[in-house]
């Protein structure tokens, strides 16, 4: 008797043994898939998407891991949402800008608006790109997906390889790099030509004389190596920017736990706030960086300030206007988008 209840109590504890290895497997069993497409060491992923990793894998208690795919290893740019759409990945990353034929508004925040920093124009664009708000309800929710992280760059400036920047009728009839879009009708307001070419090849441009200068946020500049090519500057003006987005599928959403969703979106926050103090930082240092090579930074006079300021928003209305005319509401979320610009720090 006694033998066969220790046999007993054996059996259960090796069961229960078995049960709760199971139980711990099963915890740390869920690993999402995300994928972007910028290269290995770009200062985005480097200082917000791994982060945010990190600190959703530590507040789980290790219970989500993930599967990163960087460098387009999953689907070119274009194609990210589509296939975080279709479930071929959890997570994906998403530019606006990449994407403009299925979230048009999302290009709100790469208007040239009121905001000099990465960080105030990203806590305006999450106010109401996150979930409940304007823009959310607007594009994001009707795709299918909801937005887990956001940063919006610096705002790009004009520089220039040999003409004098002194006032904004300096920068009339230069020939400027731009990437078509809201950055082209940007350039024509201020009287320049807009040249649509892509990075790679600005170096070269520039070299050659085919333009005399760029619309480029200073953290292109370095890579590309346009440093030594350029001698002039604007500062603390906006001339657009780039949004970068990281969405979920609502569908794989709602099949994660609760607790899980609170720390994707407990990190999602920290995340957010890091990436965008990140940005500025290596913004002003490479701003210094190019300032040591030669290149002298010029701040408009205040009356050129606020008539590029004039200019500017007409670049902006005339992004409204074009979407409200295509039955899209272009014109709520500018004047959300800047109702937020005016709350933010």
């Amino acid at each position: 008797m006694k033998y066969q209840l220790h046999r007993t109590l054996l059996a259960a504890s090796v069961v229960g043994a078995a049960l709760a290895a199971g139980n711990a497997a099963q915890a740390q069993e869920l690993t999402l898939r995300i994928g972007d497409s910028f290269p290995v060491g770009h200062y985005i992923p480097e200082n917000m998407t791994k982060f945010w990793m990190e600190r959703v894998t530590e507040l789980s208690g290790g219970e989500v891991a993930f599967d990163y795919y960087p460098a387009e290893q999953l689907g070119k740019a274009k194609d990210l949402l589509s296939l975080t759409q279709t479930g071929v990945m959890d997570i994906g990353y998403v530019g606006a800008s990449y994407v403009s034929d299925k979230l048009p508004l999302s290009s709100v925040a790469e208007l040239p608006e009121n905001f000099t920093t990465s960080c105030k124009g990203t806590k305006a664009f999450w106010e109401i790109a996150k979930p409940g708000g304007a823009l959310d309800q607007a594009e994001f929710a009707p795709n299918g997906v909801r937005v887990l992280l956001v940063m919006v760059l610096p705002p790009y400036q004009v520089l220039t390889s040999n003409s004098e920047i002194t006032d904004l009728n300096s920068l009339r009839n230069l020939k400027l790099r731009t990437t078509g879009g809201a950055k082209e009708i940007a350039t024509t307001k201020i009287g320049a030509v807009p040249v649509q070419i892509s990075a790679p090849e600005t170096r070269d441009a520039l070299s050659r004389g085919t333009i005399d200068g760029v619309l480029f946020p200073h953290s292109s500049v370095l890579p590309y190596d346009i440093h030594p090519l350029l001698k002039y500057g604007t500062q603390d003006v906006n001339f657009g920017s780039f949004v970068v987005t990281y969405v979920i599928s609502q569908e794989r959403w709602d099949a994660l736990d609760e607790d899980v969703q609170a720390a994707l979106v407990q990190a999602g926050d920290e995340a957010i706030t890091k990436g965008c103090e990140a940005a500025d930082d290596l913004d002003l240092k490479d701003k210094q960086t190019i300032a040591d090579s030669g290149v002298t930074f010029v701040s408009l006079p205040d009356e050129d300030k606020a008539r590029l300021g004039e200019l500017m928003g007409e670049v902006s209305q005339q992004w409204a206007s074009d979407l409200d005319a295509r039955g899209r509401p272009g014109t709520d979320i500018l004047n959300a988008f800047r109702a937020a610009l005016e709350k933010a720090d």
